[in-house]
């Protein structure tokens, strides 16, 4: 299965004056010795097909680091999340799980704290009360724990609402939904997506974690003042090698591009099919609607389908101003954003290596361009 083909902006119905406009912003953001946005690269769809990836600024974030690798592997952060939960849509599907059941059905210890009716879809749509980290989140990071400690520490958290009342995004939800996988399996969830997403897609530019590829393709990225001169940070052997289930996919540009057509496609790409068309439209779709219980202005304006993100327009989580309501996506607190839109059968992948939360415009700005590029 070859990579996705290039084609010229014209074929694709893509303005190239618009496209253009996007790269010089981002090279204008990674010029320099210090520049406020280490490295990065974009990769617009349309189509089938895809622009040439175009790549800028360096490899990390030092003042000699090299230039960037066009083989680079940029930490995808929390866009690793509905990587996570389509392995257990594939479950789903084959009957082994049920977003309906009480998480304690599989995982009985998880009833504590009266989690007991916190349901799978919870898990899926961040309303389960979990909390994002866990209280002793960097402890566990400075002693280097394995994943195995986290999933202990989130079957045992104490939920911050009733289920299903509230909205509250929670990373340990999605550490929730890996452990699922893992018991249903007999894998660990870094396998699983390998031998279930990964290789049957030949994203082999992608895993859960570092481990088998070359350290010097990893883009390394900036990092939380908490995280500065520590030996558990973001570009720590530790961190990279971890892959943590909520944010430690590493991924190539190309590849990831795959993952976002064979969403466009329905659950195929290639012959390859890992999805049911409905199960894509109901994980694109807003899920808060099926929950009676939240407040209508969360269901309204902050929708969320199954791992993935609706764009909050109208919210400073806006991924951009003129995305339409049937798009669906996510970001990363390194630097990332991917959107897909069903309606001009296309998407925009946004990888950088500086911190988002230190200027999340800058993503948005890049978006409205490329948005704007459709024609």
């Amino acid at each position: 299965m070859p990579h996705l083909q290039h084609a010229t902006p014209a074929e694709l119905n893509l303005d190239s004056t618009r496209l253009q406009l996007a790269y010089d912003r981002l090279t204008e953001w990674t010029a320099g010795d210090d520049p406020p946005v280490p490295g990065g690269a974009i990769v617009v769809g349309r189509r089938g097909r895809i622009v040439e990836t175009k790549f800028f600024g360096k490899q990390g974030p030092e003042r000699d680091a090299e230039a960037i690798r066009r083989d680079g592997m940029f930490l995808m952060a929390s866009i690793s999340k509905p990587v996570t939960y389509m392995a257990a849509l594939m479950l789903m599907e084959r009957g082994l799980l049920n977003l309906s059941d009480p998480v304690a059905r599989y995982i009985p210890d998880f009833a504590a704290h009266h989690k007991d009716e916190t349901l799978v879809l919870h898990l899926f749509t961040h309303t389960s009360g979990m909390p994002d980290m866990l209280e002793d989140n960097e402890e566990l990071r400075r002693a280097h724990a394995p994943l195995s400690r986290f999933i202990e520490g989130a079957i045992n958290a104490v939920p911050l609402f009733w289920p299903g009342t509230q909205l509250s995004y929670q990373s340990m939800g999605t550490l929730i939904v890996a452990q699922l996988v893992q018991q249903i399996s007999g894998l660990t969830i870094h396998e699983f997506l390998r031998r279930e997403i990964f290789d049957p897609l030949e994203m082999h530019s992608t895993g859960l974690g570092s481990r088998g590829f070359d350290r010097a393709r990893l883009v390394r990225v900036q990092i939380p003042e908490y995280q500065i001169g520590s030996d558990f940070g973001w570009n720590s052997t530790y961190w990279q090698e971890l892959g943590a289930p909520w944010g430690g996919l590493f991924s190539a540009p190309d590849d990831f591009a795959r993952l976002c057509q064979l969403w466009l496609n329905g659950g195929e790409l290639g012959g390859v099919r890992l999805l049911s068309p409905e199960t894509v439209r109901i994980a694109s779709t807003n899920r808060l609607n099926d929950q009676p219980d939240l407040p209508e202005p969360v269901r309204r304006a902050q929708p969320w389908g199954l791992g993935w993100r609706l764009n909050h327009r109208g919210t400073t989580g806006s991924w951009g101003d003129a995305l339409g309501e049937r798009v669906f996506g996510h970001t990363g607190a390194t630097g990332t954003m991917c959107w897909i839109d069903p309606d001009r059968d296309g998407f925009c992948l946004l990888l950088t290596s500086a911190i988002r939360a230190r200027a999340p415009w800058r993503l948005v700005q890049l978006s409205n361009i490329i948005a704007s590029a459709f024609v």
